[in-house]
């Protein structure tokens, strides 16, 4: 019992570990592909989204690439193609307070789950930001 013990722990610090590695990973690299910090000036913000691929097929979903939260999620009511590690956003306005028991303002700001926390929480949503993704989320569960 004591070496499965041992080998349990083991492969959960190895997973652990490793799904931070790829959090810390992918957030190095969106700042390597041109993301701005909070400090930089419109123009330069501007210059970069128009610099990124565009994978939303409507003006209401670009707010999903330009934050990075198309790495993981699609919204496909508004034509946004994104991965498949996290779930399509379309209905997250209406199902976030049944599966995380908090409305999804406050999710958004303190997330419940542990992979959202982790994504979030070191990257948190300026105030523009937040009214943008609420607005396409209310906007994708209309659809």
């Amino acid at each position: 019992m004591g070496k499965n013990l041992i080998i349990f722990f083991v492969s959960f610090a190895v997973a652990l570990g490793g799904g931070y590695l790829f959090y810390q990973t992918g957030d190095q690299q969106s700042t390597a592909a041109g993301k701005s910090s909070p400090a930089a000036s419109d123009s330069e913000q501007k210059e970069v989204v128009s610099a990124q691929p565009a994978s939303a097929s409507s003006g209401e979903g670009e707010i999903f690439v330009q934050r990075g939260c198309s790495a993981c999620h699609a919204v496909s009511s508004l034509g946004v193609q994104g991965g498949a590690t996290g779930p399509d956003l379309s209905k997250a306005y209406t199902n976030v307070p049944d599966k995380h028991g908090v409305p999804i303002e406050e999710f958004l700001k303190k997330p419940t789950s542990a992979v959202m926390s982790g994504v979030i929480g070191g990257n948190p949503l300026t105030d523009d930001e937040m009214k943008a993704i609420l607005d396409a989320l209310k906007i994708a569960s209309e659809k």
